[in-house]
């Protein structure tokens, strides 16, 4: 693969268009085959070097801590795809930072930045997922007072060399120097938002950027919530265009809309039925259910280049976002099917959401 020379980071304006990865491992459902932690690693470092090659913008990795997830440990795993990449941008997606140690999160990324020479990107949520609380000593009835409080503290660590600093679920902080430094003046720090208006509140009030996951339903639904996000920065000061957005969801494209629902169907239910069943629930996603969840007015992301640059370009004119990023490779989707997926959106999708909102966000 040839790489595209002509675009870096900032050599295009509009809609930035990405991919993001939980690195699931779990049996494919045509094959019965599921392969090894190792192998998916590698893979999701494969399909990260493809997407800086083809001259998508960002990729994001998501954090889990169980054995159905080859992920874990997010910053090492970035710091790999850092060596064999040189412009796209690495971003956390997410990084539960209720149950981390917020200036350990910083020192990681900074290294990251460091050492891919100012890429490094922070999305912190609270997790869907709450293994990890339980793991590392955290009480989980401490879920949110832990989560506003060490969000709050991570966004200093960012503004400042030493900081000093008091809360009531850890330690206090005094004249702490925090290094290293990143290679940027700060490192972009994204709040994870789902469907709750509380969230959206705080990231807007905290001044981060809102990184708003659309996973089902009627996508105009999130609109109150990007009212909300925008109306509480505006309350707390914050200057109305360094409040991004970026949209984030399930996805697929192939070159036409049957091919795309044809290959993505069974791996996007075998995904929600694992997971469903892990958590005590069952999950039957009938094709007429998949349809209507990739319905040109609802959140599933599916379809050909034509069909999800208009999905893009529709939800713009709602939210004014400016990311777009997809989490394709999803249920034991075969690797060769998500890089034609990433080459796909690189060529023919990327292009045209750049060309038709260049002029907004110049």
């Amino acid at each position: 693969m040839k790489k595209n020379s002509s675009r870096n980071s900032k050599s295009h304006s509009g809609i930035e268009i990405g991919v993001y990865t939980f690195g699931d491992v779990i049996q494919d459902p045509l094959t019965g085959r599921v392969i090894s932690p190792r192998q998916r690693l590698e893979e999701i470092v494969a399909a990260a070097k493809l997407a800086d090659e083809v001259g998508l913008d960002v990729f994001g990795i998501g954090e889990h801590h169980r054995l159905d997830f080859a992920v874990s440990a997010t910053p090492v795993v970035l710091g790999a795809i850092a060596s064999v990449t040189e412009q796209i941008r690495l971003t956390s997606a997410t990084t539960v930072l209720g149950s981390s140690d917020p200036v350990l999160v910083f020192e990681d990324y900074a290294t990251l930045d460091l050492l891919s020479n100012g890429r490094a990107e922070i999305i912190a949520g609270r997790g869907a997922f709450v293994e990890s609380f339980p793991l590392f000593g955290y009480d989980q009835a401490d879920y949110e007072k832990l989560f506003a409080e060490k969000i709050d503290l991570l966004l200093q660590l960012n503004d400042k060399e030493r900081i000093t600093w008091n809360g009531r679920l850890r330690k206090p902080l005094n004249d702490a120097e925090i290094a290293p430094r990143p290679a940027q003046q700060a490192l972009p720090i994204w709040v994870g938002v789902g469907g709750s208006p509380e969230s959206a509140e705080r990231a807007g009030t905290l001044g981060a950027n809102m990184a708003l996951a659309i996973l089902g339903g009627e996508y105009a639904k999130f609109k109150p919530l990007v009212e909300i996000y925008r109306e509480a920065g505006g309350k707390a000061g914050h200057n109305p265009q360094t409040l991004q957005i970026a949209v984030t969801g399930h996805g697929y494209v192939a070159k036409t809309s049957q091919q795309a629902r044809d290959e993505f169907y069974p791996y996007y239910t075998n995904y929600c039925k694992h997971f469903m069943r892990r958590s005590g629930r069952e999950s039957i996603i009938t094709l007429g259910d998949f349809e209507q969840l990739a319905a040109p007015n609802h959140g599933l992301f599916v379809g050909s280049p034509q069909e999800i640059t208009e999905k893009i370009l529709h939800q713009h004119e709602l939210f004014g976002h400016n990311r777009f990023i997809a989490q394709i490779d999803i249920g034991g989707l075969p690797f060769s099917q998500v890089a034609a997926a990433i080459e796909l959106l690189a060529a023919e999708v990327a292009p045209a959401i750049r060309r038709a909102t260049t002029h907004i966000h110049q």
